[in-house]
């Protein structure tokens, strides 16, 4: 079996076998030897900013030398971003090995696509022997496939509404969920979020035994700046300030993912027995691997990527292009998927949008162009309806003046097929 047959069995084979509990993970785990409670690690879960947060992590480990691994998901270009040692994509060789050892495993447990990535992730990490695992929960974090790991640090990002139909309807629900990641007797970083999820989340850790860090108590940030470099800010903790942070990664709600990751390395160097060094902390965050997020892909006319993908994701978004581009027009691709509350993100992105070009992506979730243009139609922006994402990119490229802004969203499936075309569209 060749990559290409690889992809395209577990895609087709095993796509359609999502089912939410732990029973199949637990006995595949217990099949490999448990790979999952012989690391020592970063397990991150949250509504938005967990995949950024833990790419920080992994910049900060790397900068002070600690073998790393990182399992994060979806990818967007290559299925190998899954599961990256130091920094880059595992081998392919030592995919297909791995998954040729437990195919039998897999296949016999009837195990999902997200299931056998996660649990050859856990494989791979143990026998590189990685210093710092970190792991990014793929929905909610009680019943999500990262849950066995046994981590030396857990951190909670933000919590709001998404996934509702499998996490709940309430912010309650949702925090219960998103708390399903914490351990007896391990730090818990809770993120910048509302009083009911933040309370939700003490009160399970408090039964837990464990520690509690909170963003406005323990740690805080201030002196947020943002253009599109980056973003600037100050941190403060209870034992340690660093000022004039900068990260690559442009948003203010960076600068708040950035405040999560400082506080759970910090605390894991804390467990670990290590000595942080605050000038390697700022070389990292400005440097994160990190795509798809504020990613800017071509200039004349500047076109920016990005992957908000709900509501509180887009009102980020459009905070920071009204704060970055204040009297630019700006030209909306879109394609969005259909489980997504579609009303209050077309809203908020025709709030700042000149024109937006309706799309669909290839995800098996996508919504409908009909379902979109409805509401593009209701807050009276100009409209043009284009059945493929990279068509559409074209469109509103040839549309776009010297001075506009393009921004590609809505989905991170719509900006994975705008990277895979990259090179058709910008050279």
């Amino acid at each position: 079996m060749n990559y290409k047959e690889f992809l395209e069995y577990i895609y087709q084979r095993h796509s359609g076998n999502v089912k939410l509990g732990l029973d199949r993970m637990l006995k595949i785990l217990k099949k490999m030897g448990n790979p999952n409670g012989k690391l020592n690690g970063i397990h991150i879960a949250g509504t938005n900013g967990k995949g950024s947060t833990a790419a920080m992590c992994e910049a900060m480990s790397l900068t002070h030398n600690i073998k790393t691994g990182l399992n994060t998901s979806p990818h967007l270009v290559d299925y190998r971003e899954r599961i990256r040692i130091n920094g880059k994509n595992i081998k392919l060789n030592e995919l297909m090995k791995i998954y040729q050892k437990w195919q039998s495993v897999f296949e016999e447990n009837e195990a999902s696509f997200f299931e056998i990535t996660t649990s050859m992730a856990f494989y791979h990490f143990v026998s590189k022997q990685v210093d710092n695992a970190i792991f990014e929960v793929g929905l909610g974090g009680r019943l999500d496939g990262t849950n066995p790991f046994k981590a030396t640090v857990t951190a909670i990002t933000s919590i709001s509404y998404d996934h509702t139909k499998s996490l709940g309807e309430s912010i309650e629900q949702i925090a219960r969920e998103k708390a399903g990641i914490i351990k007896k007797n391990t730090p818990l970083i809770i993120g910048k979020m509302s009083y009911k999820a933040r309370n939700i989340l003490k009160q399970i850790a408090q039964d837990n035994d464990s520690q509690i860090y909170e963003y406005g108590k323990d740690f805080t940030i201030s002196n947020i700046n943002l253009d599109i470099s980056g973003t600037t800010f100050d941190y403060f903790s209870n034992d340690l300030v660093i000022k004039k942070i900068k990260t690559n990664l442009p948003g203010k709600h960076q600068a708040y993912n950035a405040a999560v990751a400082i506080a759970s390395f910090l605390e894991f160097f804390k467990k670990t027995n290590r000595n942080i060094d605050i000038s390697k902390i700022k070389k990292a965050l400005n440097k994160v691997q990190w795509q798809g997020r504020m990613q800017i892909l071509s200039e004349n006319p500047l076109v920016i990527i990005d992957g908000a993908h709900n509501v509180e994701g887009v009102k980020s978004l459009t905070h920071n292009l009204t704060a970055l581009f204040p009297d630019k027009r700006i030209l909306f691709v879109l394609a969005i998927l259909r489980d997504k509350n579609l009303r209050e993100i077309i809203k908020c992105i025709c709030s700042i949008s000149y024109k937006v070009y309706i799309s669909k992506n290839k995800s098996t979730r996508a919504a409908e162009i009909e379902d979109q243009v409805k509401y593009v139609k209701k807050n009276k922006v100009e409209y043009e309806a284009i059945y493929d994402v990279v068509k559409a990119v074209k469109k509103a490229l040839q549309d776009a003046k010297k001075d506009d802004i393009v921004i590609i969203s809505g989905s991170l499936f719509t900006i994975s097929e705008v990277l895979k075309a990259k090179k058709k569209l910008f050279n």
